[in-house]
C-alpha cells in the first residue's frame, strides 16, 4: 500500500476515489432508474415553471438519494462478501439498507407531488 499523500495530492486522490465510486454506483439498475425519474421531474419542473428553491431542494434530495444508494450498495457488497450464503443477519442488513433508500424515495415523491400540485 503506497503512503498517503497530503495536501492537494490527497484531494486529487480522494476525487478519483469518488469518481470510481460513481462509476460503480452507475452499475446499479436502481440508480439508472432514479436518474431517469430525475430527468422526468426536471422536464415537469421546467414545464410547470417552478421557483428556483424548488430546483435547489430537488437537487439536494437527489444528492441525498444517491448518497444513500451508495451506502446501501456498499452494505450489499460487504454483506455478500462476508456472508456469501444466506443468513438472517445478512438479510437484515440488506433490508435495512433498502429501507433507507425507500424512505428517501417517499420523501422525494412527496416533495415533487407538493410542487407539482402547487401546494408549495
Amino acid at each position: 500500500m503506497p503512503p498517503r499523500r497530503r495536501g492537494m495530492l490527497h484531494v486529487i486522490d480522494a476525487t478519483g476515489y469518488s469518481i470510481a465510486g460513481l462509476r460503480r454506483l452507475w452499475l446499479e439498475a436502481a440508480v439508472r432508474l432514479e436518474f431517469a425519474a430525475a430527468c422526468i421531474v426536471m422536464i415537469a419542473f421546467f414545464l410547470r415553471g417552478v421557483d428556483a428553491w424548488h430546483w435547489f431542494v430537488a437537487g439536494a434530495l437527489l444528492a441525498v438519494l444517491l448518497a444513500i444508494e451508495a451506502l446501501n450498495t456498499a452494505i450489499e457488497v460487504l454483506t455478500d462478501h462476508l456472508s456469501p450464503e444466506w443468513s438472517q443477519m445478512a438479510k437484515d442488513a440488506k433490508d435495512l439498507g433498502s429501507l433507507a433508500v425507500g424512505l428517501i424515495i417517499v420523501l422525494v415523491c412527496i416533495f415533487v407531488g407538493l410542487v407539482m400540485t402547487r401546494v408549495i
